[in-house]
């Protein structure tokens, strides 16, 4: 399998790019506070072939229960999402080998701030403590300046890309003005054509910086696997990729299939074995839903995905769009595009219908709501509905 000539990057004991074998990562969806469950999952994750194992950190009280895992797991290589509190990265740095970033994310903290002096803190702490960067472009969650000015660049079926590649592009900059090059970049949304385009821009302009490949709420088995063949197969195919993650909805103890959906997909491009269609067929029922990480506030969340994902197969042959995320730091955003969209909070769900709010339902209860918003727009749809 050919590879794109990037340059390397460690991360503890991998090497990103450079040509070196492709690291496939995961994420632990356990509270980062549950040291025993969390330490549980990061050691499965390793033991599965993760080169990578990232945890949420958000809290002081998350940091602390980091340290404490990265003890109980030495040998794993372990990667931080930082969200708004850019600041953490100070406390977390001791205890990790790689950071990972949103751009998005850095305008909701300290908003008098430059972005420069935000990232310049980011850096500054990875060179002290010897890490690597992500700088992780969300779908969802893209800086809101880049979003308005680059509002109608693209085709509707590619619709944010371009911010999307510009946000990732700037940053890179920002650290390239800093000094800083330990760094690779993501791009990823839910739909693959839109990661495939991303990415193969991207390559285009910055052919040396290493590239994660993710298709962001690929949802649950086997849809979410099929979506990432689409965009991983094309993508690895052309030399693109030098890291990955699999997202799947799951169980929180089948974490691992994750790791092994990655190194599967890898092993057929490498043998030439192609099983995703040549085209993504957007038509149809579509739902998409977050992989879950510790900042899922209910772990009821991934029985709910299946339920909704069990009672709307009736509506399979309409082009409509069910979002279902698992916390307030993402739902909010990256429902805002779907025609239904639930994000779950402790004891509730939150229901959109697009942007609109149509109010907090018991986990035991939004499925009859959505079930008769979903009736609704079936019937808006249909041509008796679209007359009457």
């Amino acid at each position: 399998m050919k590879r794109a000539d990037t340059r390397p990057v460690r991360a503890g004991t991998v090497i990103i790019g450079g040509g070196n074998p492709i690291v496939v990562q995961s994420m632990c969806a356990t509270k980062t506070t549950d040291l025993d469950a969390t330490t549980s999952q990061a050691r499965m994750l390793h033991e599965a072939g993760a080169g990578l194992v990232r945890i949420a950190v958000d809290s002081t009280k998350d940091v602390e229960s980091l340290a404490e895992i990265r003890s109980r797991v030495p040998d794993a290589n372990l990667v931080v999402d930082l969200q708004e509190n850019y600041r953490l990265v100070t406390e977390v740095a001791p205890h990790v080998n790689k950071v990972r970033y949103n751009p998005g994310h850095l305008y909701h903290h300290e908003k008098q701030k430059p972005v420069r002096d935000k990232v310049a803190l980011i850096a500054e702490t990875a060179v002290k403590h010897d890490l690597a960067l992500r700088v992780g472009v969300n779908c969802g969650s893209v800086d809101p300046e880049m979003a308005a000015k680059f509002e109608g660049a693209d085709p509707p079926e590619l619709d944010g890309v371009t911010a999307m590649v510009e946000s990732a592009l700037e940053h890179c900059r920002i650290l390239d003005d800093l000094g800083f090059t330990r760094y690779v970049v993501s791009m990823k949304d839910s739909d693959p054509r839109k990661v495939i385009e991303g990415n193969t821009r991207f390559a285009a302009v910055r052919p040396e910086i290493p590239l994660h490949l993710g298709v962001t709420e690929a949802g649950m088995l086997p849809d979410g696997v099929i979506k990432t063949r689409i965009a991983f197969e094309q993508l690895l195919s052309r030399g693109i990729g030098d890291t990955l993650r699999v997202s799947l909805t799951l169980p929180f103890a089948e974490k691992w299939r994750e790791v092994e959906a990655g190194k599967q997909i890898i092993a057929d491009v490498e043998a030439g074995r192609f099983r995703s269609v040549p085209v993504f067929q957007d038509h149809g029922l579509n739902i998409i839903s977050c992989p879950s990480c510790s900042r899922v506030e209910n772990e009821a969340f991934v029985d709910l995905a299946f339920k909704v994902k069990e009672m709307s197969a009736y509506a399979k042959e309409y082009d409509i769009t069910i979002a279902i995320m698992g916390c307030r730091v993402n739902g909010p955003g990256e429902t805002d595009d779907a025609d239904l969209g639930l994000w779950c909070a402790p004891t509730f769900v939150n229901l959109k219908k697009g942007e609109q709010e149509l109010g907090a339902f018991p986990y035991d209860t939004v499925l009859d709501r959505l079930k008769a918003e979903l009736d609704a727009i079936i019937q808006e749809k249909s041509p008796a509905g679209a007359t009457s």
